[in-house]
């Protein structure tokens, strides 16, 4: 048996919503084990500082503007890979969005509309595009969230989204698994994120969640990047179709 190599020398990673929070330590974590990391957010001047540190740590990593509810956008990262690149192993979608905290009965079309482009349309389009431009193989991470099984109070909207992205998530891996292109879903629980601002400023909802957390506690989003290694690496070859939960028990 040989030894498991997390190693990911002369790799090419497109990480989405790189600019902090889980994006970010996703792509240091992968610029750590040798990915030559593409960073995209809305804006590069936001990605200028992840960038500064991958370097900082020896890693190499590039800039490049997408917002990924924009399709001519998405058109246009992927041209650009191609040009500097010419191919993609690893894709993170991980840019997200939740305008809306509140019942569902009250969500109007704007926040359906945003919610949708940035969570699930976004990514699908993104997955086409990789695919194409993985020869040989690859390996594509969707981070979901354990809202897409079990939908979090005030979070509807943005929980059935996560829901649509763990079963696009299964389907792509079916039919990716010719092309030697493995797919598969991150679900994190409570991290605290800029994102998850709404729940972790709250006390009286913040009590609640923790009270449902085993472990007791939020994860900080390092705790995550480890489970993202794994998937994209060589230690999970037979790996697709998953859904990885990284919760602190919240799930069980």
């Amino acid at each position: 048996m040989e030894k498991i190599d997390f190693h990911l020398d002369g790799k090419i990673a497109l990480v989405t919503g790189a600019s902090r929070g889980i994006g970010e330590a996703i792509a240091v974590t992968l610029a750590d084990y040798g990915a030559h990391c593409i960073l995209a957010s809305r804006k590069a001047d936001a990605l200028k500082g992840v960038a500064e540190k991958i370097v900082s740590r020896g890693g190499k990593a590039d800039v490049m503007a997408c917002h990924v509810g924009d399709l001519k956008q998405i058109e246009t990262l992927f041209g650009n890979i191609r040009e500097r690149f010419g191919t993609l192993n690893i894709l993170i979608n991980n840019a997200a969005t939740n305008p809306y905290f509140g019942e569902m009965i009250n969500a109007d079309e704007g926040v359906w509309n945003k919610t949708l482009d940035v969570n699930l349309k976004g990514p699908f389009f993104m997955i086409q595009h990789a695919a194409k431009l993985m020869i040989g193989g690859g390996s594509i991470v969707n981070v979901s969230s354990i809202n897409g099984i079990k939908p979090a109070p005030f979070q509807g909207v943005y929980s059935i989204t996560k829901a649509g992205l763990i079963s696009m998530t299964r389907a792509f891996a079916k039919e990716l698994a010719g092309r030697n292109i493995r797919v598969n879903a991150l679900l994190p629980g409570l991290v605290e994120t800029s994102f998850s601002k709404a729940i972790m400023e709250n006390d009286m909802i913040y009590d609640y969640a923790v009270k449902m957390i085993p472990l007791g506690r939020h994860a900080q989003p390092s705790e995550i990047a480890g489970a993202v290694l794994y998937l994209v690496s060589d230690a999970a070859p037979f790996t697709t179709g998953a859904s990885l939960v990284v919760d602190g028990g919240a799930l069980a």
